[in-house]
């Protein structure tokens, strides 16, 4: 019985990577591929995966609720996040939203091939880094209190988000809080980082779904 696999990334070089790596693997049969989430939600019931590799950070709808929309319509299928990204906050938000597994784009055909099988046979799949990643920052937080899934902002990164929440320019809230230019810029690409937003409107929309300034 071959696992059916559909990939999701807005790049198609990723797509065909990934394609090229699994279309000869015995057991497994690539169904589909969608270059956004908004694509995938309307191709996936149709052709019914068995699991999904899914990129975090895309346009429009992030990895996060995309993950979350194709698990509330089709409860059965196993996601797994494939993403560039090792950020804490984000791994646990695509576990949160429902992921069955968190892989690095730089791993290895075995270990896309390991996560596919594991989360198809029901069981939760991180890859090493990943892993390590987690255990370090239980470790870490073993004597504090639990962590909230969702990224964390400095006192800083907020008060620039604020600011670009009600329409402020680079330039103004440079000058409302008194640093460069280039610093207020610093501070949006870590809270791109730190969100998988792709741009500033997907960060304003993550910001406010997820209440990261409360």
């Amino acid at each position: 019985m071959e696992i059916k696999v559909f990939i999701v990334d807005d790049h198609k070089m990723v797509i065909e990577g990934l394609q090229m790596l699994l279309q000869k693997q015995e057991g497994i049969a690539i169904v589909g591929y969608a270059l956004s989430g908004e694509e995938a939600l309307k191709n996936i019931p149709d052709l019914n995966p068995d699991v999904v590799l899914m990129d975090v950070n895309m346009p429009d709808m992030n990895g996060f609720e995309a993950c979350k929309n194709i698990i509330e319509i089709c409860p059965d299928i196993k996601v797994i996040a494939i993403s560039m990204h090792k950020e804490l906050s984000l791994i646990k938000l695509m576990l949160g939203n429902g992921a069955k597994g968190y892989v690095l784009k730089n791993a290895g055909q075995d270990e896309v091939l390991d996560a596919i099988k594991t989360v198809y046979s029901g069981k939760t799949y991180l890859d090493d880094e990943v892993n390590e990643i987690i255990i370090n920052s239980m470790t870490k937080h073993s004597k504090q209190k639990t962590t909230s899934p969702f990224p964390k902002l400095s006192r800083r990164e907020k008060d620039v988000l604020k600011l670009i929440i009600n329409e402020y320019t680079t330039q103004e809230i440079a000058d409302k809080l008194f640093i460069s230019f280039g610093t207020v810029e610093t501070h949006r690409r870590n809270m791109l980082i730190k969100t998988g937003a792709r741009n500033t409107v997907g960060l304003v929309k993550f910001a406010l779904e997820y209440n990261l300034l409360d």
